[in-house]
C-alpha cells in the first residue's frame, strides 16, 4: 500500500465575548479613527476525545484558537495551552472592511513567517495569525475574518501505511509519557514545539524546544486535532521550518502529536505518525526551497464558505450594561473625534443635587444624563398635578392620579426607567425660607431642624448643587450651606421669555482674581415672602414652553465647562464684552475646553438673543457674605431659625439695614428745586 498524503486538520477560532468588549474599549478610548494593526496573543489547547456515557463512543473534540480579553495585554495564557501571535486590524467602517486588500494582509503575514524561518529568529512565529474586523458599536455586532498562514509543501509530504498510531504503541512506554507529560506542562506555554530525545542506556526523555533539533529525534507538537489520522494545522508550518531549516536530515521524520494535557485514566491519547517527503521515491532528493512556499489559511464561515463570520452581543449581554456603554459611547466619540481632552471621568464621577422636581428639574436631569452624570438626586415638596406632564417631561398622566405623586421620587423613578445604571434618588423635603416664620410649636421646630438636617448632609453629599425652585427665598438656606462646604451652585430662574443662568462665585478665589457674586448679591434687602397671597398667575411659573429646556440645557453647558476648565469652580469669568468665543479662545485663563465659562447668562427668547453679565460679590450680601456664612457656621441652626422667623435679622445681621437708613438719609437732605411751569403755551 503505497503512502498517503497527509490531511491537515483547519485551525477552528473561537472569539470570546470578553474579547469584543475589551476592542470596543481599545476602539474608543485609544485607536479612534486609526486602522493602525495592533499585535494581540491567542491560545491553543490541545484536542481532546469524550466518552459518550450513554453511547460509550469517543467523540473527537478540536481545540480552537481562542482570543479573550487579555490577548490585548499578551500576557495570560489559559493553563495548558500554548501562546499564538495575532495581527488584529480593525477598519472604520463596514464598506472598508468588505473592500480590504485581504490578500496583500495574508501575504504580509505569511512573509513575517517565512522570514522567521529563513534567518532562524523565533519559532513562536510559527503559529501567527490575523484577524480582520469592523465593530459596528451602536448595534454591538463585530464582523471578523480569521486566517491563520500555513505553508503548502513541495512535493507533498506523505505517512507510512500504519498512519498515526498511539504513541504507547509506537515505542514509548508509560514511565516515558508521563515524562513527557510533566516537562511540556512545566515549560508552557512557550513549548508548541518541541523535539523529544531518548537516551538508550537510561531510557531518559528529554524534552527540548523545536531548535535543539538533531537528525533522528522525535519531533513534537502541541495537537489542536482530535481526529485519529489528521494532525493539527501548526504541524504545517513546523515541517516547513525544518525542511528549510535542516534540509539534510528531515526527508522523513517521526512526528509525537502531543494530545494529552492531562495524564489520562483511560490510555494515553497522544500520537505518532512517520513522514516523508513525496512518496518515498526519488522525491527524496529534492532540496527545500529559498524562495516562500505558497501558504493557504482563511478561515470558513459558519456555511463552509471563506467569508466572514458575525459575533452579535446584544441579545447576550446585560441590557444595564449595554445601556452603561451606549450612554458612553456618544461621548467618547466626541473627546476623540472633537475634543480630545476632554475628561470624561471626572463628569461622571460628579454627583448632583438638583433642588426642584418641576420644569426645570426635570430637564436639567435629562441633561446631566447625556452627558454621562452616575449620581442625580432630587428634592421636591410638591406632587405631581394635572398642569405638569405636558411641561416636565419626566412625569406622565397616571402619575396625576389620586392626588399625584410626590415629584422628587416620581421623577427619580423614571430616570432610572430611561437609564437602569443611574445612580437616581428623590427626597420629599420642604426647605424652610426666610420671611417665612417657623410656628412656636416643639414639634414643627423640631421637624424644622430636621429639614435643615437632611439638606445639609445632602449638600455635604453631593459635588454641584442645582437651585430650581419657584420663589426667590427658598433658594436662601442652599445657598448659604453649599457657600460654607464649598460646592459648586448652578442657579436657573425662569421669566416669561426671558432667563436666568449663573453659578455662585467661590468662597476663595486665586490669582487675584475678583469674587464672583451669588443670587443675592444684587438686592439691598432680605429675601422676604413671595409666595403668600399670589393670584393664579403668580402660582404657576408663567414661560413660553421651550424656555425651560433652553434654561436647563444652558445651566447643564455652563456646569460642563466649568468641569473642564483647568481650575474648575474657581475658573475666573470672562469680561461682559467677551461673549465672542473667537475673540478670546487662545486665553486658557477664561476658557475651558467647551469655551468659554461666563459668571452670568441672561436669555431673552423674544429677541434670541444671550447676554454675559459679570457681578461682584457684595460685602452685605444676606447669601454669601462672609458675615452670613460666619454666623452659620458659629451658632447653626438657631441663626437659621433667626432668619426664618425675623424678617430684619438678616438685614441687620449683613448692615443692610444701617446702609438703607443712611441712602434714606440723603434723600432728605437733598434740596429739590420745582421747575416753573412754562406758560408760554
Amino acid at each position: 500500500m503505497p503512502p498517503l498524503l497527509v490531511q491537515f486538520t483547519p485551525f477552528p477560532s473561537l472569539s470570546h465575548p470578553s474579547f469584543w468588549h475589551k476592542l470596543t474599549q481599545l476602539k474608543l478610548d485609544v485607536l479612534k479613527l486609526s486602522d493602525a494593526q495592533v499585535e494581540i496573543t491567542g491560545s491553543y489547547g490541545v484536542g481532546r476525545l469524550i466518552k459518550d456515557r450513554e453511547a460509550g463512543a469517543w467523540i473527537s473534540v478540536n481545540a480552537n484558537l481562542a482570543v479573550e480579553e487579555e490577548s490585548f495585554a499578551n500576557t495570560k495564557i489559559p493553563t495548558g495551552s500554548v501562546a499564538a501571535r495575532g495581527t488584529l486590524k480593525n477598519y472604520n467602517t463596514i464598506e472598508e472592511f468588505k473592500a480590504a486588500d485581504k490578500t496583500k494582509l495574508f501575504n504580509e503575514c505569511a512573509d513575517k513567517i517565512w522570514d522567521s524561518i529563513v534567518t532562524n529568529q523565533d519559532t513562536s512565529v510559527l503559529n501567527s495569525f490575523l484577524i480582520i474586523t469592523y465593530a459596528d458599536l451602536k448595534k454591538y455586532k463585530y464582523y471578523y475574518w480569521f486566517a491563520f498562514p500555513a505553508f503548502v509543501a513541495s512535493p507533498a509530504w506523505h505517512i507510512t501505511e500504519r498512519g498515526w498510531v498511539p504513541a504507547i504503541e509506537a515505542g514509548f512506554n508509560e514511565a516515558q509519557m508521563s515524562s513527557i507529560h510533566e516537562q511540556l506542562s512545566r515549560n508552557q506555554p512557550s513549548l508548541a514545539f518541541f523535539v523529544v530525545l531518548i537516551y538508550p542506556d537510561s531510557a531518559e526523555v528529554v524534552v527540548s524546544p523545536i531548535d535543539a533539533y538533531v537528525p533522528g529525534a522525535t519531533v513534537g507538537f502541541i495537537d489542536p486535532s482530535a481526529q485519529p489520522q489528521n494532525p493539527g494545522w501548526p504541524l504545517r508550518n513546523l515541517l516547513a521550518y525544518l525542511r528549510r531549516s535542516y534540509p539534510d536530515s528531515t526527508s522523513s521524520l517521526d512526528i509525537l502529536s502531543w494530545r494529552d494535557a492531562e495524564i489520562p485514566r483511560e490510555g494515553w491519547k497522544s500520537r505518532i505518525g512517520s513522514l516523508m517527503v513525496g512518496d518515498g521515491g526519488a522525491s527524496k532528493a529534492v532540496a527545500a526551497p529559498d524562495a516562500r512556499p505558497s501558504a493557504v489559511g482563511w478561515e470558513k464561515n459558519v456555511q463552509g464558505k471563506l467569508g466572514p463570520r458575525v459575533a452579535d452581543l446584544a441579545p447576550m449581554m446585560d441590557p444595564t450594561r449595554l445601556a452603561n456603554q451606549a450612554v458612553d459611547l456618544n461621548l467618547k466619540l466626541m473627546r476623540w473625534r472633537i475634543v480630545p481632552s476632554l475628561d470624561l471621568d471626572r463628569i461622571a464621577a460628579t454627583r448632583c443635587l438638583l433642588l426642584g422636581a418641576g420644569t426645570l428639574g426635570c430637564y436639567v436631569a435629562r441633561c446631566l444624563m447625556g452627558w454621562g452624570v452616575r449620581t442625580i438626586t432630587l428634592v421636591d415638596s410638591a406632587r405631581v398635578s394635572f398642569s405638569n406632564p405636558v411641561r416636565q417631561p419626566l412625569f406622565q398622566f397616571s402619575d396625576c392620579l389620586n392626588g399625584g405623586r410626590p415629584k422628587a421620587e416620581c421623577a427619580a423613578e423614571r430616570l432610572k426607567e430611561v437609564w437602569p445604571g443611574l445612580n437616581a434618588s428623590g427626597h420629599t423635603l420642604s426647605i424652610p425660607m426666610p420671611g417665612h416664620p417657623i410656628p412656636a410649636s416643639p414639634s414643627i421646630s423640631d421637624q424644622v431642624k430636621r429639614d435643615v438636617e437632611k439638606l445639609e448632609n445632602l449638600i455635604e453629599e453631593h459635588d454641584v448643587v442645582y437651585l430650581l425652585m419657584d420663589s426667590r427665598e427658598s433658594r436662601w438656606l442652599p445657598t448659604v450651606i453649599a457657600r460654607s462646604k464649598g460646592k459648586l451652585v448652578m442657579n436657573a430662574a425662569l421669566g416669561f421669555d426671558t432667563f436666568l443662568v449663573m453659578r455662585h462665585g467661590t468662597r476663595q478665589t486665586s490669582d487675584g482674581n475678583p469674587r464672583l457674586g451669588c443670587y443675592y448679591c444684587n438686592d439691598i434687602v432680605a429675601p422676604a415672602d413671595s409666595l403668600t397671597d399670589r393670584t393664579l398667575d403668580q402660582m404657576c411659573t408663567v414661560t413660553r414652553p421651550g424656555l425651560a429646556s433652553i434654561a436647563a440645557s444652558t445651566a447643564v453647558e455652563l456646569m460642563m465647562s466649568i468641569l473642564q476648565h483647568p481650575k474648575g469652580i474657581h475658573a475666573p469669568a470672562p469680561p461682559p464684552s467677551s461673549s465672542n468665543y473667537t475673540d478670546i479662545k487662545d486665553d486658557v485663563e477664561e476658557t475651558s475646553v467647551l469655551g468659554l465659562v461666563p459668571h452670568q447668562l441672561r436669555g431673552y427668547l423674544a429677541q434670541f438673543r444671550n447676554m454675559h453679565i459679570v457681578g461682584a460679590a457684595y460685602d452685605k450680601c444676606t447669601g454669601c457674605s462672609e458675615t452670613v456664612v460666619n454666623a452659620y457656621e458659629k451658632e447653626g441652626f438657631p441663626m437659621l431659625l433667626n432668619a426664618f422667623n425675623d424678617l430684619k435679622y438678616l438685614e441687620r445681621l449683613t448692615g443692610l439695614d444701617k446702609l438703607f437708613e443712611e441712602g434714606e438719609k440723603a434723600l432728605q437732605d437733598v434740596e429739590w428745586i420745582e421747575e416753573e411751569e412754562d406758560n408760554e403755551f
